[in-house]
């Protein structure tokens, strides 16, 4: 009974929040005051509260009452979504806005993960994505020559890059990710409307193909008030290794 009832306060709270009944910024009423709402004790309330601060939606502070707070898109990844269908999926309208296609040579890192000589020339795109309108993330995308190529055919605002390359026969079959956190530099900070400096969180990805080429090397940087990132594994990666691992000492 206590398991049922606490969940029926967390559903009838989070109901209040997705309605605007409870803004961001709103105290969430007092434990008491829940308590005496549902006719229970305080133990269901404080599960129910608890699990409201698990998923981000309200916030907690020793000396204060509990606070709804703007809640972030999560992004998983440890699987692999185009932008396009992820943002559709949590309910908001993605957009893109293409700021550069371009013929260009490699950096040295590029080059050296994919494989090729730095002079042979790689496709770069530079595009910002949003939610609702709202500046979310600016993507840096590279990709081999062969497989790049076949961007400059399509109005990259109005599709997904993915799901578009998929069709011309280049699945993403193997992806390796890695997060860390950056400061914005000035191209950052104007197209995602943040300050220079602000926290952002980067995904950086190689990607794959049917024979295991790697044809894109992205970097993928988020506004940290917007989105968090989500990881749901065992543990380990298929090697063996950890997937959490220290960057350095």
């Amino acid at each position: 009974m206590t398991d049922v009832m606490y969940k029926q306060i967390a559903d009838d709270l989070r109901r209040r929040i997705a309605s605007g009944q409870l803004a961001p910024g709103d105290d969430v009423p007092s434990e008491g005051e829940l308590a005496e709402r549902w006719s229970t004790s305080r133990g269901p309330v404080r599960n129910a509260l608890a699990a409201l601060r698990g998923e981000g939606l309200i916030e907690t502070g020793r000396g204060r009452p509990a606070r709804v707070v703007e809640r972030k898109a999560h992004q998983a990844v440890d699987v692999s979504i185009p932008f396009t269908k992820w943002a559709k999926e949590i309910g908001t309208v993605p957009g893109a806005e293409t700021q550069e296609v371009s013929l260009r040579r490699p950096d040295p890192a590029q080059a050296e993960i994919f494989g090729i000589d730095p002079s042979q020339l790689v496709v770069h795109v530079l595009r910002l994505r949003s939610l609702d309108g709202r500046p979310t993330m600016l993507e840096r995308l590279t990709f081999t020559e062969e497989v790049g190529r076949h961007l400059f055919e399509v109005d990259l605002n109005t599709v997904s890059i993915t799901e578009f390359l998929d069709s011309r026969g280049y699945g993403y079959t193997d992806i390796d990710h890695e997060i860390d956190a950056k400061a914005a530099n000035a191209l950052d900070a104007r197209l995602l409307e943040i300050e220079e400096g602000s926290p952002v969180l980067r995904l950086r990805r190689v990607t794959r193909d049917n024979d295991g080429r790697v044809f894109e090397v992205s970097d993928d940087r988020y506004r940290s008030d917007i989105v968090r990132f989500t990881v749901s594994a065992s543990g380990r990666s298929r090697r063996g290794t950890h997937y959490v691992r220290p960057i350095a000492f």
